[in-house]
């Protein structure tokens, strides 16, 4: 049985670009609610793929 680690690689990155001031910010605020940013923005990736992709 493959472990969970395998099952959820990450292989691939997504390089964005904002200001400082904000990804301050969303980083803080994110450490204010126990949480990573890199997990909250995997959470809203998927979120808005779910919401988004077309309905067979």
């Amino acid at each position: 049985m493959p472990s969970k680690s395998k099952k959820n690689k990450k292989d691939s990155q997504l390089l964005i670009r904002i200001d400082k001031q904000t990804r301050d910010q969303f980083v803080q605020i994110c450490e204010q609610q126990n949480t990573k940013a890199a997990k909250e923005l995997r959470r809203f990736i998927l979120s808005y793929i779910k919401r988004n992709q077309p309905q067979d």
